[in-house]
């Protein structure tokens, strides 16, 4: 995972301020900018999405599985804005 931006902290305003394309993560008020994913990368995610939507299926469990980019807010505040890969 990169480096923080910088050293002050950040709240989802900033990440929402971000243009088009660009995506960050922010964990503790502090920015992780995230690299486009590699082809690799995204063939592993659909492998694994497929391998846990069908054991969902198998199971008639009634979850669903969503791939990114979506975000996720932990701790219900403005310092923290995550975008998992499933």
């Amino acid at each position: 995972m990169p480096l923080p931006k910088q050293h002050q902290d950040y709240t989802t305003e900033y990440i929402y301020s971000l243009p088009d394309g660009q995506r960050a993560e922010l964990i503790d008020g502090q920015v992780y900018m995230m690299a486009p994913p590699s082809r690799k990368h995204q063939r592993i995610t659909v492998e694994l999405s497929t391998v846990i939507n069908n054991f969902i299926k198998s199971r008639n469990g009634s979850c669903e599985v969503d791939i990114a980019p979506f975000a996720v807010f932990l701790n219900q505040d403005d310092k923290n804005y995550v975008e998992p890969d499933i």
